[in-house]
């Protein structure tokens, strides 16, 4: 005989909240902020709370792992949007590196190194990261050493735009060099 399937629902599960307040505190004291300068410092958990109810607040525990926890007196619902605005505008100011790569063989010609160069130049100046690397194919992986000096070259024509980050070195069949852009320094 097959089993019937429940007609129940699932349980509903609680809004996962970053911050404790109020009685889920379970730590015996608190340090408290965020009241009037007397009323601040270390207290039993019970007290804070009593304090927090006839300011008609909340208890926010925002510093759980401080010895004792420390607390906040304050409207959670406007903690908690404070705290949205503060993330959202941290991350507006966050800057992305892009990394930018250039390719060069270990026979690269004169005329094909100077077009790179330009555009790693251009790369540099907006603010990127640069990989450069000597491509190894077959029996050119005897070279090494030119690819060395491809990538020294390179990096002695970039002196004034980007500083080494990571000096050549071999990965497989790729000698890999990365530079980063050198901050304009204010005067």
């Amino acid at each position: 005989m097959a089993k019937r399937k429940s007609r129940r629902p699932p349980p509903r599960r609680r809004p996962v909240r970053e911050h404790r307040i109020n009685h889920e505190i379970r730590v015996p004291t608190v340090r408290v902020v965020g009241l009037e300068e007397s009323e601040n410092g270390i207290m039993p958990t019970k007290e804070a709370l009593r304090l927090a109810m006839e300011a008609e607040l909340d208890l926010v525990e925002i510093a759980p792992k401080a010895d004792p926890p420390v607390v906040r007196v304050i409207e959670y619902t406007k903690f908690a949007y404070e705290l949205k605005k503060k993330k959202k505008a941290n991350k507006v100011n966050q800057q992305k590196t892009v990394m930018k790569e250039i390719r060069f063989g270990p026979n690269t010609d004169d005329h094909d190194f100077n077009f790179k160069l330009r555009h790693a130049q251009k790369f540099l100046a907006e603010g990127n990261k640069l990989k450069a690397y000597v491509q190894f194919r077959g029996r050119n992986i005897l070279y090494k050493d030119r690819g060395r000096d491809v990538l020294q070259r390179f990096a002695e024509e970039l002196a004034e735009e980007g500083k080494i980050e990571m000096f050549p070195k071999m990965e497989g069949r790729r000698m890999i060099m990365i530079m980063a852009p050198v901050k304009p320094t204010k005067n």
